[in-house]
This record gives structure tokens, sequence and C-alpha cells, in this order.
């Protein structure tokens, strides 16, 4: 029995690739239906046996296959029907997506500032008060032009003093 157990085991090992043949499986089927399947093997032992037994069943219950013909050979519904229920469901997804768009339209509304609008009705007078803000902002630079350059002059004077240090 050692022997064929040997050659079980390589038989197994084939089995497990997908390569045996049918009748080498045929082989493998006999040799688990014995009584003398060593310890290591009692766990494949089971997997052979529910194979067999469920190579075995067959489904004779009457009631199931009179359902399933009786949903097979159901009337088909009419055009009229199907035409109706697609309709139905065009216009609910159609309907979803007009919503969708009008909340989210809404809210961008809502989030958006409104645009800036004119607060002069003579040009003459918007164009004055435009030089005037933009003389008040040439003002402003060319203060922060000297201010920058007192800062340049320190930081040269530090460079040179760092200079001397080494």
């Amino acid at each position: 029995m050692l022997m064929d157990f040997n050659n079980i085991e390589k038989l197994l090992q084939k089995y497990w690739k997908c390569e045996t043949t049918l009748e080498e499986e045929k082989l493998l089927h006999e040799y688990f239906q014995g009584n003398e399947i060593p310890e290591q093997a009692r766990e494949t032992a089971a997997l052979f046996h529910y194979f067999d037994l469920n190579k075995k069943k067959s489904l004779n219950d009457l009631a199931f296959d009179h359902r399933v013909l009786q949903r097979v050979n159901a009337p088909k519904k009419g055009k009229l029907v199907r035409l109706a229920y697609n309709s139905m469901r065009i216009a609910a997804g159609l309907a979803v997506v007009i919503l969708a768009t009008w909340f989210i339209r809404d809210e961008v509304r809502k989030t958006t500032p409104q645009e800036i609008v004119d607060t002069y009705d003579d040009p003459k007078l918007a164009f004055e008060e435009t030089k005037k803000a933009l003389l008040m902002i040439s003002k402003s630079f060319g203060t922060a032009e000297e201010q920058a350059k007192k800062i340049n002059l320190f930081n040269e004077a530090q460079e040179e003093i760092q200079r001397n240090k080494q």
C-alpha cells in the first residue's frame, strides 16, 4: 500500500496542477473510496467523497420545474405598456437632471459675488476720479521706493561691516 500511496501522491500533485487525464482522476476517485487511507490523505479523501456525493445528486423537484416553466412561458407585456414604462423612466431621468441643474445654478448664484456696477453716470467725472486714485497709488509707490532705497543703503553698510570683520 505504501508504494501505491507514493503513486497516488504523484497523481495528486498532477491533479492540483490540473494536468491529470480522466483515467488518472478515475484512479484517484477509486483510491479514495477505499478504507485504507493514510492519515495525511484523510482531508483529500473527504474532498473526493464530497465530489462523489454531489455528482450523484439531481434536481427532481417538479414544483421547481413548474415555476421555472411558468416564468419562461409567461405572456409578454404589450408594446403600449413597455412604451409607457420606458417613457416614464426617461421622464424621471430628465426631471432629475433638470432639478440638479437648477439647484447647482442657484448655489453658484448665492456664492458668486455680484458684478461691479458703474458708480458714475458722467464719464468726465469717472475719469477725474480715476486720475485721483492713480495719483494716490503713484505717490504711495514713490514713498515705498524711497524707503526701499534706505533699506538698501542699510544692507550695503551691513555687508561692508561684515567684510571688514573678515
